[in-house]
């Protein structure tokens, strides 16, 4: 039995759906069991990361989890990962995949400390996150966005799942930390022109100064001590963010998706 947390999240369904694809059993973890909407033959049941004694229950028999080291909507940092572990040991885990960002945190450091055979997923930015410019696609045809040529080495998020998946499945991969990128590096003005051929229509970027992408993000809810890190995140993206890696290839055999391919396969969200 495998443990899937986050499992209705962007990775986690896939993550889910490939595993069920290789004949596994599958438990899926999560807050909303009744609006999981799985695959048929996943045992779905109710759990919060974030408070360790509802998550108990499901590592019961289970062998390998897929832990996320974020809680809630919010993405915030998972500060129960100790306690998580303990858990997992007690219930004779054996094998981690942790999804996590480019640079390690303590979840990571917890999972390392509780002797399990190991392996930290990092990918860059989602191809999924171009989602949220939608609503202003299909009414408007308009992106609007910040920074639009800095490029990102986004990665569809199968590929990302696919390397969960393996580290899962198969041996050779404990110990070890796989950054995943997509095959190219894209700004947003490639993306946006990307999306409008797959929906067959003239899109409109519209660039954000600093200050609207402020506003923009205080009105998501973003705090002010977080705000200004993002914008110089912007400005001067780290290398890892748009360096491609063959991470894809080379641990699943096959080359990582294009955002061309993503963008078709989801042009119905975008007319």
């Amino acid at each position: 039995m495998i443990l899937v947390t986050g499992a209705t999240g962007t990775v986690g369904r896939h993550v889910v759906r490939q595993l069920v694809q290789a004949g596994r059993r599958v438990r899926a973890l999560t807050r909303n069991p009744a609006a999981a909407n799985l695959p048929a033959g996943v045992e779905v049941l109710a759990g919060d990361l974030a408070v360790p004694e509802t998550v108990a229950p499901a590592l019961a028999g289970v062998t390998a989890v897929h832990l996320i080291s974020f809680a809630g909507e919010g993405y915030a940092p998972l500060e129960t990962a100790p306690e998580i572990v303990d858990l997992a040991v007690k219930a004779g885990v054996r094998k981690v995949t942790v999804l996590t960002g480019y640079q390690e945190g303590p979840v990571e450091r917890a999972v390392e400390a509780g002797g399990f055979e190991w392996t930290h997923v990092q990918p860059v930015e989602f191809m999924a996150n171009a989602l949220g410019w939608a609503e202003s696609i299909r009414t408007e045809r308009v992106v609007r966005e910040g920074f639009p040529n800095q490029p990102s080495a986004k990665v569809h998020e199968a590929d990302i799942a696919a390397v969960v998946v393996a580290a899962l499945l198969q041996d050779g991969h404990a110990g070890r930390s796989y950054p995943v990128t997509g095959p190219e590096a894209l700004t947003v003005t490639d993306t946006v022109r990307t999306i409008g051929a797959a929906i067959g229509r003239d899109l409109r970027l519209i660039e954000l100064t600093e200050d609207q992408v402020r506003d923009q993000l205080r009105a998501a809810g973003q705090p002010d001590e977080v705000i200004e890190p993002l914008i110089g995140f912007g400005t001067n993206p780290p290398p890892e963010v748009y360096t491609v890696l063959p991470t894809v290839e080379e641990v699943t055999g096959r080359p990582a998706r294009t955002f061309t391919q993503w963008a078709t396969e989801h042009a119905g969200a975008f007319r």
